[in-house]
């Protein structure tokens, strides 16, 4: 069995790239929640997930455990990275959750945005069966290959 890799791409637009959608940084420093929660709803998780990265450190310090990562921001960041075979390190995702945090819910909705934008569909044609006596070459012109459609 073969296993396809696919090889690995930069984020769409970088940390700090704001000016590339005005809109989503100017939703995300108004309404932060609101964008983090969009973010999680786009990518198929729970819309709630995020209030875990508010309501989290008030209930984990109250058990005198010390949190500094957003648990909901981190694991978004690393799913939506390995989804798309985006380059990056868990070690960068825990660093960019924790000290740039805003950013990073706008680089992701940036990312989703332009990921939904620009994906393709893979449909798999066949040809109708073919009956064949043994020892007989398949036809001409019989190929089993995927057909990629875009859809722009």
């Amino acid at each position: 069995m073969a296993v396809t890799v696919q090889p690995l791409t930069d984020w769409n637009t970088g940390l700090f790239d704001c000016c590339d959608d005005v809109s989503t940084c100017c939703y995300g420093f108004w309404c932060c929640p609101c964008l983090a929660c969009t973010v999680s709803g786009r990518f198929g998780e729970n819309r709630c997930l995020p209030l875990c990265d508010i309501c989290s450190p008030a209930v984990v310090s109250a058990l005198g455990i010390p949190l500094c990562a957003p648990p909901a921001a981190l694991s978004l960041r690393a799913a939506i990275r390995h989804r798309h075979a985006i380059k990056g390190t868990l070690c960068k995702d825990i660093a960019t959750s924790c000290f740039c945090s805003w950013c990073s819910w706008c680089q992701m909705n940036r990312e989703l945005k332009y990921r939904k934008k620009n994906t393709a569909v893979v449909v798999n044609v066949q040809p109708p069966p073919v009956m064949m006596a043994p020892g007989n070459a398949p036809p001409a012109g019989f190929v089993n290959q995927p057909v990629v459609m875009a859809r722009y």
